[in-house]
């Protein structure tokens, strides 16, 4: 047993302990791979800050006006903004996710295809999204 916990520590110098990011060159996959796991957590963000406006609905007037003047602002618009386009990329990350826990669009060509696929559609979706909003 000794001698199996030696070579393990002869080895560990020699070689990265699992594959980071100083190892690969970003790939168009692997970017869209991080901005989904980021999308995820700014929509539950986003989540408790519309939360946060409902609280403030029900518990009073003084406060309900300081909320939404807060998310009325320039920088409250542009959160909710930012929140449209995030969900509109996450759900269409997850259906890609989906398309591929199916056993389809794997192969390498077809990857790098479903993820413009995927940021057109985000980004279409997103403007509607915004554009619905805007314009009533």
């Amino acid at each position: 047993m000794a001698g199996s916990e030696h070579g393990a520590a002869v080895n560990r110098g020699a070689r990265p302990l699992s594959p980071h990011l100083q190892v690969y060159k970003p790939q168009l996959h692997s970017a869209l791979s991080i901005f989904h796991r980021v999308t995820g957590v700014g929509n539950v963000l986003a989540a408790m800050l519309i939360a946060w406006w409902f609280i403030a609905a029900a518990s009073g007037p003084t406060y309900f006006a300081f909320v939404d003047g807060f998310l009325t602002s320039w920088f409250g618009i542009l959160l909710l903004l930012g929140f449209a386009f995030s969900i509109c990329y996450h759900m269409c990350t997850g259906i890609r996710h989906l398309v591929w826990d199916a056993g389809w669009g794997l192969e390498k060509p077809q990857v790098r295809t479903s993820g413009f696929i995927v940021l057109a559609a985000a980004g279409i979706l997103g403007l509607g999204l915004v554009l619905t909003g805007w314009l009533g």
